[in-house]
């Protein structure tokens, strides 16, 4: 494990309702993750954990309290700058996929360098690297929808990792999937996390998908339930 990567300090979220009323989302939360670790965040819908995995991401910005990522309180930065800092630490994985139907393969892998002004060249030869990495060596030129959706997944891994992150956020990313092909990606995370020591925090709320990581954030109506080893917490030797 290496240097501490984020901090929640007193966090909390709340979105307005009718009138004058908010809803509180996020309540008191407060952890840490350091570099190298596999967390997973589980929750029942409506818990919280998506708006925490926004936060984390820092696609949404708290009401209150503190939340630092690499040491910098995101809330003192500017939209731009955590449009920078997005881009530069954090590789984003989604249920839905993301990808562009249009453009090929390469291209959506490459994207992220595009808003970082890397060269024509740059963007293809490190697209075409990440490609290779997740196995898919060969179908830069095809589209989106002649690839299955565990492929389609891989090609979404490859983009998060293309501007190589400190972080990969994966918010359900095996939710679209069949449970071998979840699998296969959740294997493909766990080669990323050990042998590159890529931080992954992964949203999910299957246990079976949660016990490929090393340590569990339980959140219920807002607030972390439980904090602790994964399989300890989900009851596995």
């Amino acid at each position: 494990m290496g240097e501490e990567l984020i901090r929640a300090v007193d966090l909390g979220k709340e979105y307005p309702s009718a009138g004058t009323t908010v809803v509180p989302v996020l309540k008191d939360i407060n952890f840490a993750i350091t570099s190298g670790e596999f967390v997973a965040i589980m929750g029942h819908s409506g818990s919280g954990k998506s708006t925490l995995m926004n936060v984390l991401g820092c696609l949404d910005t708290p009401t209150r309290g503190h939340y630092f990522l690499t040491g910098q309180d995101t809330a003192k930065m500017s939209s731009n700058r955590l449009a920078e800092l997005r881009n530069r630490v954090i590789g984003f994985v989604f249920q839905g996929f993301n990808l562009l139907p249009r453009i090929t393969i390469r291209d959506n892998v490459a994207l992220p360098l595009l808003y970082a002004d890397a060269s024509r060249a740059e963007r293809r030869g490190r697209a075409a690297a990440m490609l290779r990495q997740v196995g898919l060596d060969g179908y830069g030129d095809r589209l989106s929808s002649q690839l299955s959706g565990g492929q389609q997944q891989r090609v979404a891994i490859a983009r998060a990792l293309v501007t190589h992150p400190k972080l990969i956020l994966a918010d359900e990313p095996t939710g679209n999937l069949d449970s071998q092909t979840s699998e296969e990606i959740m294997g493909l995370f766990r080669v990323l996390n050990d042998e590159q020591g890529i931080t992954v925090v992964l949203v999910t709320h299957e246990a079976d998908i949660a016990l490929s990581s090393h340590r569990l954030i339980r959140i219920k109506d807002g607030r972390i339930a439980e904090d602790g080893p994964t399989r300890q917490l989900l009851g596995q030797p």
